[in-house]
């Protein structure tokens, strides 16, 4: 290559890089956050300008930055990922969130998706599918893998849990009895009963221990 075209080369990035794409990082693990702004930085085209761990200063650091597009972790101290973007979305309309992270449940998906997330990837999604997202997404599209999509048309199809359904869940994968369900939920036995048979249909499983692994392997409940 000559110098020339290698003069013009860099002069060429170094246009790119005047009006980048601005990328907010949201993440817990300070490392992750650290390799991932140096990744998108070794992009002509991206910019890191806000990171952070804590779901409690994600609103208010947007709304210091301005970003083009965030990259959403699900698991975040203080608040989740799809709280966090239902807020924001619900302030910033335009607002482009992308969810990075290591769950990959129906449930999860399908929360995020609602929430207003224009795509979901794994984080060992690779770095050139990556960044083709960030890019994507900033224009507007919505990115699903193929995948990703198929889970999402999947889980549509199964009947939505009530709230309080998912509280009866929630504490049933901690080890209560019907008893102490009704007693920490303020209901009677006969009424968690009757919430269990509700659910053994919605889920189609036929029992307690069915239901909680069916709740957590689609992502429903969580263990701490």
């Amino acid at each position: 290559m000559t110098t020339h075209h290698k003069t013009s080369k860099v002069t060429m990035k170094r246009l790119k890089k005047t009006n980048p794409i601005r990328v907010m990082l949201v993440d817990d693990h300070s490392a992750f956050r650290k390799g991932m702004a140096a990744l998108l930085e070794s992009e002509s085209d991206l910019q890191v300008v806000a990171e952070t761990g804590d779901g409690r200063e994600v609103l208010e650091l947007y709304r210091q930055k301005k970003p083009d597009v965030v990259l959403m972790d699900l698991r975040l101290p203080g608040m989740g990922g799809v709280e966090i973007t239902m807020a924001i979305r619900k302030e910033f309309p335009a607002a482009r969130v992308i969810v990075l992270t290591t769950f990959d449940t129906d449930e999860d998906i399908f929360r995020a998706i609602q929430s207003g997330a224009k795509s979901y990837l794994l984080k060992d999604t690779p770095d050139d599918e990556l960044a083709s997202t960030i890019r994507s997404v900033h224009a507007g599209k919505q990115v699903l893998s193929k995948k990703m999509a198929e889970r999402l048309a999947e889980r549509q199809q199964r009947p939505e849990l009530s709230q309080r359904e998912t509280e009866v869940l929630q504490l049933l994968i901690k080890g209560r009895s019907n008893k102490e369900i009704g007693s920490a939920l303020c209901l009677c036995e006969d009424t968690i009963k009757a919430h269990f048979k509700t659910l053994f249909a919605k889920l189609k499983v036929q029992d307690r221990t069915e239901a909680a692994i069916s709740a957590i392997r689609q992502g429903i409940v969580h263990l701490e």
